[in-house]
């Protein structure tokens, strides 16, 4: 590593995180738009049937993409000239793999005894999320020559274009059927996107190699198991919500759910902008413990934030996306998911930082303990909240938080020795601290409206963060760092692997 690698550490991730972010901000806002008018205008029925579908198609393109979503971003890191190879030979996998897996799943549905339109919307929706699933595959060379905001573009282009074409669909009374062709329409947009961004990393025509397929194959079976224990999760809640409550309790866990999910992202925008440098850096432990370290504070500052902003405004922010009226219930779950969110926020930067060490298949075995414990808590915790509640979407988000402390405690467990330091178990109780402090106070003060409140909200826990030591200088350092350096093009460790065409799009 030359000496230019440290000095520009903290710009390259910047750079990388302000695009995602920028991209995971446009993406976000057309989403809730996008699922309010599906919430809105299909009802909490044809809602729960839409978000049961898509977490069966969610689960097969896990298995489809065989672990290529960190193993072809770790190897296009470490040799960027191999990226046209690479993409090639993963964009025919995944074409292959969609191919083979559709059946199955329909025939799994069938099994499974839902209605023979439940089956065939199955088979469907992963037919139509092919073209989509094609553009992400360009993403991971993106990702992995630190483009993240080529990969920003093509995704929001194409949730642009699902509103765009959906809300069209949902005005002609096409129904569900209308919203899953315009999944297809979408996917296509964001496909013609990414090749034509491709040319922006210069790394040669896409080539298919037989001897890289077999590379990616077993390079991504260490990984697969860790990525289908993680997505296995939510399949499995979803069928066991759907065989022990009403399809509205189905709709409304579909709704909190898609909020979790972009309470989220920002854990996954550090950890994706933090990848391909861990993956780098995997071979020398004090730089990565530097790099792991690095991530931690900023992570526990967004989650604590996460965590505390959605127990206190869950039920307002249910009222105002999805409407109290046929979707009320679903704040509740939301509020118990609020500081479950913290750990969560944790455990995806752990598990960035442990595979890029290789070490996903032990993190797996852990998730697998912890999916094996959610799925019994299910089983007893659904019917339990559905008589004593109605509301049966409870049982899945107390047993799905209560299972993530295995996966939190695993991970400390694989984490090499001295990797996080004295300091790291103080900012963890700061973190906590600050969130109580700012959770006590909205208890004491009158209702708030959601405008008011929730900035407000921010400032308090700022404040606290910052009396409590959890924000320091270096980290408002590090933010103008972001705002000021992000539009300029980065040379990480001496130019070996700068962008070639300079400043990123979003940039």
């Amino acid at each position: 590593m030359s000496d230019d690698g440290p000095r520009s550490h903290h710009a390259i991730v910047a750079r990388n995180a302000f695009n995602l972010v920028l991209g995971q901000v446009a993406t976000t806002a057309l989403a809730i738009v996008f699922s309010a008018a599906l919430g809105r205008w299909l009802g909490a029925q044809d809602f729960g049937l839409y978000f049961l579908i898509s977490s069966f198609s969610l689960f097969a393109y896990v298995l489809v993409d065989w672990g290529q979503q960190f193993y072809v971003i770790r190897e296009v890191a470490r040799s960027p000239a191999r990226g046209s190879q690479l993409l090639g030979t993963a964009l025919v996998l995944r074409a292959a793999g969609a191919a083979l897996v559709a059946v199955p799943i329909g025939l799994m549905t069938w099994a499974l005894g839902y209605q023979a339109r439940t089956c065939w919307f199955s088979v469907a929706f992963i037919g139509v999320s092919l073209p989509f699933f094609l553009a992400q595959g360009y993403g991971l060379v993106f990702r992995g020559r630190d483009r993240m905001g080529l990969d920003a573009w093509v995704s929001v282009v194409n949730k642009l274009a699902l509103l765009a074409i959906g809300l069209a669909a949902l005005a002609l009374g096409t129904g569900l059927p209308g919203v899953v062709a315009a999944q297809a329409v979408a996917g296509l947009i964001g496909l013609g996107l990414a090749a034509q961004l491709y040319r922006h990393v210069n790394t040669g025509p896409l080539r298919y190699s037989a001897q890289t397929a077999r590379e990616v194959i077993a390079g991504g079976s260490a990984l697969v198991t860790m990525m289908a224990a993680v997505s296995v999760q939510p399949y499995l809640d979803a069928i066991i919500l759907s065989k022990l409550a009403p399809a509205d309790a189905m709709g409304w866990f579909g709704a909190a759910k898609n909020i979790m999910g972009t309470l989220l992202a920002p854990a996954l925008i550090v950890g994706a902008a933090e990848f391909p440098r861990l993956s780098r850096a995997a071979t020398h432990m004090p730089t990565f413990s530097i790099e792991v370290r690095a991530a931690l504070r900023p992570i526990l500052w967004l989650g604590a934030l996460g965590g505390v902003g959605t127990y206190l405004f869950a039920d307002l922010a249910i009222g105002i996306i999805y409407g109290q009226r046929h979707f009320g219930p679903a704040g509740a779950i939301l509020k118990v998911y609020g500081p479950g969110l913290f750990f969560i926020f944790i455990d995806v930067l752990f598990a960035n930082a442990l595979t890029a060490m290789g070490r996903a298949t032990a993190l797996s075995v852990a998730k697998i303990c912890s999916v094996v414990l959610s799925t019994a808590l299910d089983l007893i915790l659904i019917p339990f909240f559905q008589k004593s509640t109605g509301n049966g979407g409870l049982g899945v988000v107390v047993a799905f938080v209560t299972s993530e402390a295995v996966v939190f405690a695993g991970s400390l467990f694989l984490l090499p020795r001295g990797s996080l330091g004295p300091g790291a178990a103080l900012d963890l109780g700061r973190a906590i601290g600050s969130a109580a402090i700012t959770a006590l106070l909205f208890q004491w003060l009158p209702p708030l409206p959601f405008y008011f409140g929730l900035p407000l909200c921010v400032i308090v826990f700022s404040l606290c963060s910052v009396v409590l030591g959890l924000v320091r200088r270096a980290d408002v350092q590090l933010l103008w760092t972001l705002l000021r350096r992000s539009r300029a093009p980065v040379e990480p460790y001496g130019g070996a692997l700068a962008p070639s065409n300079g400043r990123s799009p979003v940039g």
